[in-house]
């Protein structure tokens, strides 16, 4: 029941129920091909706006392609980048710093080097230096940002690990001759995951966020996919006479960051709550 009186936690919910949706549902919600031009119907306006089309609800860009159809297209790649470098980011954080927080000793020394010097790395300057060097491709900017994502999970992972090894229910599994793979896979990982949730959701919105710059400075997902990071940074040369066509993939980014925040910030309560009880 507590779940259900957190607003926070079902607003972002919603929102990142009907964004996951569209990605997966795009090829059936698309009233166009997102890649199809027509120079003919250049800059068409929203609905809400004189001089629109009802074919286009929400306007055609400056190559005449239909707004509403790539701002579909663009929820299925931003939705693909987020849980794609949560996966990545997450393997790897949460191996180094279950290990670590379980072994202790020199091991923890290296996996806390690991974090330090992550942590000393600028993100968003060796992804522009990635993408510039390899080349810009969903798979390059996918398994950049999952590599470089992981400190906050390996953070968490052993900090929450350290304080599980030395609960009754692993020293009752040492004491029944269970294994070190055992003990970690079965004893102390189920119990950390509830705090990486909340991680994956912040780790998500990021991710999303700097795919979004990356494609912005143009270094992210090339055209014609529509990223909409890509679809601001098409947009602004057309921003001070047609305003929507930047607005339009700004609000839609803006509104899906702020429900993955929501959901991360209701997931906190929620399991704060739980834990207090």
């Amino acid at each position: 029941m507590s779940a259900l009186r957190n607003s926070g936690l079902i607003l972002g919910a919603a929102i990142v129920g009907l964004v996951l949706a569209a990605a997966i549902f795009a090829p059936w919600l698309m009233p166009h091909d997102p890649f199809a031009q027509d120079l003919n119907n250049r800059l068409v306006p929203p609905f809400w706006m004189d001089g629109n089309k009802p074919a286009h609800l929400l306007g055609t860009d400056q190559l005449g392609r239909d707004y509403l159809s790539r701002l579909i297209y663009g929820a299925r790649i931003s939705m693909l980048i987020g849980v794609m470098t949560v996966v990545i980011s997450g393997l790897i954080g949460i191996a180094l710093g279950v290990v670590g927080g379980f072994f202790g000793g020199k091991i923890d020394d290296t996996v806390l080097f690991a974090i330090t010097a992550r942590l000393s790395i600028p993100l968003i300057l060796v992804a522009l230096a990635v993408a510039a060097l390899v080349g810009r491709s969903l798979t390059v900017i996918v398994l950049t940002l999952g590599l470089l994502l992981w400190d906050r999970f390996a953070v968490v992972a052993r900090t929450t690990t350290m304080q599980v090894r030395t609960l009754d229910f692993v020293a009752a599994a040492w004491a029944a001759g269970c294994s070190k793979a055992h003990i970690l896979l079965r004893e102390v990982l189920p119990n950390i995951l509830s705090p990486l949730a909340v991680v994956a959701t912040l780790e998500m919105a990021l991710a999303i966020l700097l795919e979004a710059a990356l494609s912005f400075l143009g270094l992210g997902v090339p055209p014609p996919l529509p990223s909409w990071g890509l679809m601001i940074s098409e947009a602004k040369d057309y921003m001070f006479f047609t305003p929507w066509v930047i607005m339009v993939p700004g609000v839609s980014l803006f509104v899906l960051v702020f429900g993955i925040n929501l959901l991360g910030d209701g997931l906190r309560d929620l399991l704060r709550t739980g834990r207090s009880q």
